[in-house]
């Protein structure tokens, strides 16, 4: 039985470090096939092949995963090729896993100067303003790692606060604290609120030449106004094959699903 127990044992073994090795050797023959086809990529695109680029880099977000440098070399390709939506849903794409970038903020600005529409947003009060311009400055990850590490910091102040007898020592330490535990909440609500444009959007762009937005979610409805290709929007109900939008600037209606592609 000891000799049996051995051979199982010996075999369960070999097989975690089969696994182990095959996944490891499959990681890196997807990558090496992802990075060839990124240079294919980046070829076509030196060679003003911008159709061809934006086919490849599709098949590199399809195959291999999502990635911003991906969606923006892909929306650049889209955008020399004259694809104006296409380009500004992958920049707002990019944006999404890295809001910090600000290539591809200027180029998303490039391609929405090229839109029919131009919309004013509505005016935000300078507190909400900053607020959202601090969140945009990082993406999830990263402010999740620093929600971590201000709680960390707060625990050590508390270690401090309660075991040391010096009281200037004390009082650093509260402060710290607090400043500590309050910021890494902070941080923790720019990270869930990234997450969740991810996980969750709410945002579209409009593909089709035109659409004419509805007062009700049905074809009979009244005609408000008409939107043209490349124009964000705000998704904020759903009915069947239709959808609630609501514009920057305040403007609502109702439009079909197959007008738009979700950010």
């Amino acid at each position: 039985m000891s000799m049996l127990r051995n051979s199982l044992f010996s075999l369960l073994v070999f097989c975690l470090f089969g696994l182990q090795a095959w996944a490891k050797t499959t990681a890196y023959t997807d990558i090496t096939e992802a990075d060839s086809v990124l240079q294919l990529a980046a070829s076509a695109y030196s060679e003003s092949r911008f159709d061809d680029a934006a086919v490849l880099y599709e098949q590199v977000l399809a195959n291999y995963g999502i990635s911003a440098k991906v969606y923006y070399n892909l929306g650049n390709a889209y955008y020399k090729s004259g694809s104006v939506a296409p380009a500004i849903l992958n920049y707002e794409r990019a944006l999404l896993l890295n809001p910090g970038d600000p290539d591809v903020r200027f180029n998303l600005e490039m391609a929405r100067s090229r839109v029919v529409d131009k919309i004013e947003p509505l005016g935000e009060f300078l507190l909400v303003r900053w607020y959202n311009s601090l969140g945009n400055l990082l993406d999830s990850n990263s402010w999740a790692y620093i929600s971590l590490g201000l709680f960390f910091l707060f625990i050590v102040s508390l270690f401090v606060y309660f075991f040391t007898r010096k009281s200037s020592l004390k009082k650093s330490s509260f402060f710290v604290g607090i400043l500590a535990i309050f910021f890494s909440i902070f941080a923790l609500l720019y990270s869930a609120r990234q997450r969740d444009a991810i996980i969750h959007p709410d945002r579209a762009i409009v593909f089709s030449e035109s659409v004419t937005v509805k007062s009700s979610p049905d074809q009979s409805g009244t005609d408000l106004f008409l939107l043209h290709e490349g124009t964000s929007l705000r998704i904020k109900s759903k009915l069947g094959d239709w959808c609630e939008i609501e514009l920057e600037d305040g403007n609502v209606g109702w439009i079909e699903f197959k007008h738009i592609e979700i950010i």
